[in-house]
Parts: C-alpha cells; sequence; structure tokens
C-alpha cells in the first residue's frame, strides 16, 4: 500500500454515492448497478496504472489521441473505457497494444495545465469487455459489453474467513509501514462485499500491471478476494525484510559508533602509558620505506600527506586500506634506481651479432643510441617500432638490445587491449583500483631505466572503456612522457629514460599521431640463404637441446637445410622452418629412446621420410600459362605474395565483372586497365571495337582472401593485353606498380618483400617501377643474384619481354 492510502480510501468510500444509483431490472438492496452506458465509448490508454471499480483517481493526458478521446466523452455523457498498456514504452498503442477487458470511468472534473496537459478525475464505474475497436482516428473508439458483478448474497464462514484475512493483512502491512490510523481501519471494517474488498485494496497496492490486470479480469469475487490476500502476503513477507534490513543497519551503525570511541579510549590510555601499538608500528615501517624510496619533493609531499591521514583513521576501515596500498606502490616503485648502461660499443656489437644474423639497420641503430648514451648521459630513451611479419625476430631482438645495453627487460603485449586503464591505472575510487600496466612492469623490474618492448601495437582495440592508443601518445612522447600522470598515483613519474620498443606486422592499423612519435625500423624477412644460416646458427642447437640431444649427434647439411627451407616453407619469418626441423629432432629423439645410438646423419632421403613429401616444389611452377593469366606480387602483413591474375573475354557488350573479393583500389585499377587497353588497342593489335563485342571477366584467386592496393595494375594491363591478342605471359616473370590512364608505372611499396616472394616461387625476372629502383639498396646481393631485377617507367616496355613469342 502507498503512502496516500489513506487519501485514497476515503476518497473511494466517499464516492460510493456516485457510482451508486440503482437502476435496470432485478436490483436488490445490496447491488450497486451503474448508470446507464452506451455500447461505444472513445478509450483512454493508459501506461503503468490499473483503475479498478468505485476507485477515484486523478489522471495526467498528454497524448494527442487521449486528449481527443476526453474531450468526446465530456461532448457526451462523461463516460469513457479505460484500458491499460500491455507495453508502456509505446507511444502511439493500436488495439492490438492494450488489455481488452479494462474499467469504464466517468469524468468527474477536468482542467487544462500551462503546459497543454489536462488533468482529469475519473470515477470506475464498471468492468468492461472490448468486443470490437471501431476506429482509431482522431481516437480510439470501441465497443464494449459491460461485466456485471456478481452477487454474494450466501456469506459463508469461508467468505467471512477471507474478508477478516483480507483486513488483518492490510492493517498488519499498515503497521510495518507505519501507516496505521483509525480512519482508515473503519473505512475497511464497513466494507463487507468481497469484490468491493478486494477492488479497494487492489487499487491502493500499486501492483505490476500484469499483476493488477489479473485481478481486474477475475470476475468471481470470491476468486479475486483469494488473489488480493496472495499479493498481500507478498507484500507483507517484503516489508518485514525491508525492516529488518533497516534495523540492522542501524544495529551496525550504532555499534561502529560505539566501537570508534572504545578504541580512540583504548589510544588515550596506550599514550598516557608510552605503549606503542601495532597500528603505530605499521605506519613507521611505511615512513621508512618511503625513505628508502626517496621519491621527488612533489611525490614525497602527497605521500606524507596521505600518511597522516592513515594515522587519524580508524586501521579497519575500506579508506584505510585503500591509501595503505597506494603508500606501499609509492614506496616500491623505483624514482632512483636505474641501471647502469654498459657502454662498450664493440662488446654491445658482439652481443647483438651473436644473438642475431644479419638485421644489419637495427643493430647500427642500437650502436648509434649507445655512442650517443657514451657522449651524452642525459640523453632521453628512444621509441623504435620495429615492423615486419611473424616469426622475423622482433621480440627476441628486444632482450637482445636490453643484454647488449646491461639493462632489465620488460614486455607487455597490447594485442586486443580495449581498455585506456590499461595503460593510464585505475582512479582510487574502490577497492581493487591499481595502476597501468606502463607502472606495474616498472615496479616488476625494480628500475627506472629499462629497455620496455610493447608487443602487438597494431593490434590495439577501443570501446566505450575508452581509446588505448590514445593513452600512449603521452607515454611514447619524450617531450611529455618525463611527467606521465597514472591516474592511481595522480603523481607524475618521469619515463623518460625508459627505451621503448614497439612491434607491429603492418602500420596501417597504428593511428598516425601514434606512428608520429616513433622511429619506424623495417625488417622484411629473410632470404634462403640467410634462412640456412640462422638455422645452423641458431636453430639446430635450440632445437636439439630442447628434444635432448647433443649437437654433435645431430648431423644435417648445408644441402638439407637448404631442402627443407625451399621445399617444406613458404614464409618471410622463421616459425615453420624451426617447426621443421623441430619435427626432425623429436624423430630423432624416439631413435635415441629406443636405444639406437648416434650420430644421426639426416639425408635427402631421411628428410622425406621424417617430413614427408614436398610441400612446395619449384617444378610444381606452371611451364605455360594459358592467354589471360599474369603473375603479380602483393604485399601482406605477413610477407610477399605471388598473385595469379586471370582475365577472360566472353561475348558480350563490354561489361566488367570483378570477382575475387577485390578492394575499391584494385577494382579502379582493372577500370584503368580497361581505358589503356583501349587507347593502345592498335598498337597491340586489338580490335578497337572490343568493348562493343566482348564483356571481360576479371578474377583474382583465392576469392575468400580480401585483396587490394595499387601493386597489380601492370599485372591486370599485362592480363588483359595477352587475353584480348591470345598471347601466353611467360610462367617465370613476375610484376608489381601502378599505372596511370597514360601508361606510365608509378612506385609501390614492399619491393624486398615481393622479391623474396619471387625467389621462393622460383621466378627468373620482376618489374618494378623505375622509382622503386633505389629501393634495392635494401635486398641483399645473393637475393638479387638469383632474379634479374627490370625497372620500368611505362607499362609498353613490359609487354614485349613478358609476351611469349610465337613462332
Amino acid at each position: 500500500m502507498t503512502d496516500d492510502i489513506l487519501d485514497t480510501i476515503l476518497l473511494v468510500s466517499e464516492g460510493d454515492d456516485t457510482a451508486g444509483a440503482k437502476t435496470g431490472e432485478g436490483a436488490d438492496d445490496n447491488s450497486v448497478v451503474v448508470p446507464e452506458i452506451p455500447e461505444e465509448l472513445p478509450v483512454l490508454p493508459v501506461r503503468d496504472i490499473v483503475v479498478f471499480n468505485y476507485m477515484i483517481l486523478p489522471l495526467f493526458v498528454g497524448r494527442e489521441k487521449s486528449v481527443a478521446a476526453v474531450d468526446a466523452a465530456l461532448a457526451d455523457k462523461r463516460h469513457i473505457l479505460i484500458l491499460s498498456q500491455r507495453d508502456e514504452k509505446v507511444d502511439d498503442p493500436t488495439g492490438d497494444d492494450l488489455y481488452t477487458i479494462g474499467t469504464v470511468g466517468m469524468i468527474m472534473r477536468m482542467l487544462k495545465m500551462p503546459d497543454g496537459r489536462l488533468k482529469i478525475l475519473v470515477q470506475g464505474l464498471s468492468r468492461a469487455r472490448v468486443t470490437e475497436f471501431t476506429g482509431d482516428t482522431p481516437y480510439h473508439t470501441a465497443r464494449v459489453e459491460l461485466i456485471r458483478e456478481m452477487d454474494v448474497t450466501d456469506v459463508t464462514p469461508t467468505t467471512e474467513a477471507m474478508l477478516r484475512t483480507a483486513k488483518d493483512q492490510s492493517e498488519k502491512l499498515m503497521t510495518l509501514k507505519g501507516m496505521s490510523s483509525p480512519d482508515i481501519l473503519g473505512v475497511l471494517n464497513s466494507v463487507h462485499e468481497p469484490g468491493r474488498m478486494a477492488d479497494l485494496i487492489a487499487s491502493n497496492l500499486r501492483l505490476r500491471v500484469e499483476d493488477a490486470q489479473a485481478i481486474l479480469e477475475c470476475i468471481d469475487p470470491l476468486e479475486r478476494l483469494e488473489l488480493i490476500n496472495t499479493q498481500l502476503a507478498r507484500e507483507i513477507e517484503v516489508a518485514s525484510m525491508q525492516a529488518k534490513i533497516q534495523s540492522m543497519a542501524k544495529e551496525g551503525m550504532d555499534k561502529a559508533q560505539r566501537d570508534f570511541f572504545l578504541r580512540e579510549q583504548l589510544k588515550a590510555i596506550r599514550r598516557e602509558l608510552g605503549d606503542m601499538d601495532e597500528e603505530n608500528e605499521e605506519i613507521e615501517d611505511i615512513a621508512m620505506a618511503l625513505d628508502k624510496a626517496n621519491p621527488p619533493q612533489e611525490v614525497r609531499k602527497e605521500a606524507d600527506k596521505q600518511l597522516k591521514r592513515l594515522a587519524n583513521m580508524h586501521p579497519d576501515s575500506s579508506e584505510a586500506t585503500v591509501i595503505r596500498t597506494y603508500l606501499d606502490w609509492i614506496a616500491e616503485l623505483p624514482w632512483r634506481k636505474a641501471s647502469k648502461d654498459r657502454l662498450d660499443i664493440v662488446k654491445a656489437q658482439e652481443i647483438l651479432d651473436e644473438d642475431h644474423y644479419n638485421l644489419e639497420k637495427v643493430k647500427e641503430r642500437i650502436l648509434e643510441y649507445l655512442s650517443v648514451r657514451k657522449l651524452n648521459p642525459k640523453m632521453k630513451g628512444p621509441i623504435l617500432c620495429f615492423v615486419g611479419p611473424p616469426g622475423v625476430g622482433k621480440t627476441s631482438l628486444g632482450r637482445s638490445i636490453a643484454r647488449a645495453l646491461g639493462r632489465k627487460f620488460l614486455r607487455i603485449s597490447l594485442g586486443g587491449m580495449r581498455d585506456e586503464a590499461e595503460i593510464r591505472g585505475h582512479r582510487r575510487t574502490y577497492i581493487g583500483a591499481m595502476p597501468g600496466r606502463v607502472i606495474q612492469g616498472l615496479k616488476q623490474v625494480g628500475t627506472r631505466n629499462p629497455v620496455f618492448m610493447l608487443d602487438e601495437i597494431d593490434k590495439l582495440g577501443a570501446d566505450f572503456r575508452g581509446d588505448p592508443s590514445s593513452a600512449l601518445l603521452e607515454v611514447l612522447d619524450p617531450e611529455q612522457n618525463f611527467s606521465f600522470s597514472d591516474h592511481y598515483l595522480n603523481v607524475p613519474f618521469d619515463l623518460s629514460k625508459i627505451m621503448f620498443i614497439c612491434t607491429a606486422n603492418t602500420l596501417d592499423t597504428v593511428p598516425a599521431a601514434l606512428l608520429d612519435r616513433m622511429e619506424t625500423i623495417r625488417i622484411p624477412g629473410y632470404t634462403e640463404h640467410e634462412k640456412v644460416r640462422i638455422a645452423r646458427r641458431y636453430l639446430l642447437p635450440r632445437q636439439a637441446k630442447d628434444n635432448g640431444l647433443e649437437l654433435d649427434e645431430v648431423q644435417i647439411s648445408d644441402e638439407v637445410l637448404t631442402q627443407t627451407v625451399r621445399d617444406y616453407t613458404r614464409e618471410a619469418g622463421l616459425r615453420n622452418i624451426e617447426r621443421e626441423i623441430g619435427s626432425i629432432c623429436r624423430k630423432l629423439a624416439r631413435r635415441k629412446a629406443e636405444g639406437d645410438g648416434g650420430p644421426y646423419v639426416v639425408d635427402a632421403e631421411a628428410l622425406e621420410k621424417y617430413l614427408g613429401p614436398a610441400r612446395f616444389r619449384d617444378d610444381e611452377m606452371e611451364k605455360i600459362l594459358p592467354p589471360g593469366v599474369a603473375l603479380g606480387l602483393a604485399w601482406t602483413p605477413y610477407g610477399g605474395e605471388v598473385l595469379h591474375i586471370e582475365i577472360t573475354p566472353m561475348k558480350g557488350k563490354g561489361k566488367l565483372t570483378l570477382t575475387g573479393k577485390l578492394g575499391d583500389v584494385m577494382k579502379e585499377s582493372a577500370q584503368a586497365a580497361m581505358s589503356y587497353a583501349r587507347s593502345r588497342a592498335e598498337l597491340f593489335g586489338i580490335d578497337p571495337e572490343f568493348t562493343e563485342k566482348l564483356d571481360i571477366h576479371v578474377h583474382v584467386p583465392a576469392g575468400a582472401t580480401p585483396k587490394d592496393g595499387p601493386s597489380a595494375g601492370v599485372t591486370l594491363v599485362t592480363a588483359l593485353i595477352s587475353a584480348l591478342t591470345e598471347t601466353p605471359v611467360r610462367p617465370d616473370i613476375c610484376m608489381t606498380g601502378e599505372i596511370t590512364l597514360r601508361g606510365r608505372v608509378l612506385p609501390v611499396g614492399g619491393i624486398k618483400e615481393k622479391i623474396l616472394a619471387a625467389v621462393a616461387n622460383g621466378m627468373k625476372q620482376v618489374f618494378i617501377p623505375r622509382q622503386n629502383e633505389r629501393d634495392l639498396v635494401d635486398v641483399p646481393a645473393d637475393l638479387l643474384r638469383n632474379i634479374t631485377v627490370t625497372p620500368v617507367d611505362l607499362i609498353d616496355e613490359i609487354w614485349p619481354q613478358a609476351c611469349v613469342k610465337k613462332d
């Protein structure tokens, strides 16, 4: 029952005469009969209430159709059908959105509000069932059938018991809510009809619409009263629990106050006796730890402030726990402690050469940093970003750099990180808050100048919790990170002495602002010769040791390692070749475990026995390409790739079909290739009107893989000319470059990765844009010896060399 139960019950009681006119045949002295009601009535939908008989209540009407329905009712006999909505969120309900049983009410008063709404006072007259919705413009109308109240003439002991139970439970509920009143009890005692008693109590319980509607639709007065008793029992149980909770809270508050005063008195007694309690010892320990950490003056000032608060606080309070944890973090961070750099350039180069083969650019950059550091000890740490395919050694290179510098190494993975608090930390507003991963890592290593590797920076995410890449802008900026403020610490920490190293497979997903703060070093991949040398020097010894073998027991020649690289792997990195070597070592380990003594010689025959048939073979390269097929080169985050492009002309009217899940750039390249072929038709011996007679279908196989980029322009033109002239393209050449409508070949990226892929797939010649000729400096000389690189300025230079000469 609500707080306004007294007013409502008294109002209903006083309004009995309004609904009490006795009309109709067969009316007896105990029945209440409503005035004559029309068969068709305007409908007033209500959202969160169910109106019962004898109920008088105010309603606010604001919806346009509802206002029109009220006006229509006032213009007639003031009767209106009140129906509850099934879903209160529906603003413009239809007949399907309303319950079909409601209450016919009479509008007793109406008042227009300043905001245009109407305030009406209605009294429920009779239950009614909708037989048909007859209209919805300008308001809802419905044909109704009145539901007459069933008379209960014979008051049995069961009925009397149910009435008394309802009155007693109502009185108990009001007592629990502190609303007991003689006037209310007098009204309840004056009602002796089960149906009317049920409606009176239901109208004041403020039930859910579904529960109240179920009571309204219950025609039998005794069943309705039974439902009300069930609802009253549930409300009494809830009210009793609320009272119990309030009592427990009050008792707990009183106990806490009592304990606080007793503890304060105990402190005063111990202070007079000169005893030192455990709390003071803990505070002394924290103060000593802060002295040992020796944080900057600004940080120490904040720490002393929090320490003073802790000393005046109850030790068992939740806030004291938060402050104690915060001071522990302040005391354990390396504010002054730093590793001493090993500034021996020659020794550092020996360590880098020992751990990694080749990678001259990276090693040169590290030695430059050490040299400058030796001359200027106050220099800030660089922000490097290693970019390359998986398995080229980006992460392991970070460990080698730390070893060469004599610093601690720390690595965190950013892949899939979506919460900004992982970088900046959580604010100290709840128990369990902690600093970000940067500050946590510094506490872990115990120095302020480690080599800090941020792995997979290209795989950061963002959602409603913030953007971690934006939070990294301050961390990775030497002009800002000397005063990095973690949300948890809320004091500045100097990150400028840290050497940050980021890794990424591609830079396309790294925000431009973040990329601008980093010095990018590309590690494109390894040649076949480099893979064999790395396998001999690093991979084979490691796998032999991991599998319980001695290195001199495993005898694999360079020729067999070359065959392993060539026939069983197609990658820019080293992970697959290490897996294959590990597979060989496991086979040898089984032989050793079975008692077969070494050494174990792995030749070409044994290689096929251990690893199975070769997965890739040079002789698998097609000896003859059909007309309309050309080989291009593409760059992916995982290395270079040879791309087949197929073009087929068919009879038609010049329609261009593109398949293979191509991106927008490749679609534009295909259209440019069509225009170029039409403009050079006579030069290549093509019918100038081929677009009016033929449809062109361009397909790039591996359709499930998205493909996009500008590198396929020259390949599309070559394949199109081959298809239209029915002249095959040589199967041992490939090409890369973008084209213009005038036939110029524009530069593209990833030249080294593409040449690596071309050599790995047995290509003999590759065409590249003339402006990419300067990128050949980064391509190893032994790689260039295995393939002919032909720079071109115009597409016209490619076709005479690419096509198969006709006899």
